[in-house]
């Protein structure tokens, strides 16, 4: 387990803002304590440097696990967010999407979010804006990208992609063997 570099942290940096914009800062200074984010095998953990200091009694073969997977470089060094940063990403976001009742399952099995299954969005959403999906009831269900913007979304026909999906709270299920 190691600090990320300056390139690995501004990659993370760059997906993070997309979604909870300059709140980033937020995330690391807490006012339950100082938080990190550190990488172990090409996954980005986030946790607080109390648990970090009892991490460092375990060699790096023991470890498995340590913290919140906030998600992985690929092998082109992109960073990939996880469903589990969602937690910690939905009480900033900056552009939310509320979804009807009868599209939250359509969304959970991971297909992208339809403008007939569109309840609200957040005004000024831009197009390809990282967006947080909520259900009516504000649960948090995932989070994706918006293919169209607020405008667009009001005149588009009732079968147009209104969401591009990325992750859900259904991939707990769907991909419980690889996460980790």
């Amino acid at each position: 387990m190691r600090p990320l570099t300056d390139e690995e942290t501004q990659t993370m940096f760059e997906k993070l803002s997309k979604y909870i914009g300059e709140n980033i800062k937020l995330l690391v200074d807490r006012p339950d304590g100082t938080y990190c984010f550190r990488l172990h095998n090409d996954r980005v953990y986030y946790m607080s440097e109390k648990i970090l200091k009892l991490a460092t009694n375990f060699s790096r073969e023991k470890l498995v696990s340590v913290g919140t997977c906030f998600g992985k470089f690929t092998k082109t060094s992109k960073f990939r967010l996880h469903i589990t940063a969602l937690d910690f990403l939905a009480p900033y976001a900056k552009f939310k999407v509320w979804v009807k009742p009868g599209a939250e399952q359509s969304f959970l099995y991971g297909n992208h979010v339809l403008k007939s299954g569109l309840g609200r969005i957040t005004e000024n959403t831009m197009q390809y804006q990282g967006v947080v999906v909520y259900s009516m009831a504000d649960v948090p269900l995932g989070f994706g990208v918006a293919a169209k913007s607020t405008q667009e979304c009001r005149r588009v026909d009732p079968m147009s992609i209104v969401v591009f999906h990325q992750a859900d709270v259904g991939e707990f299920i769907r991909n419980e063997d690889t996460l980790t």
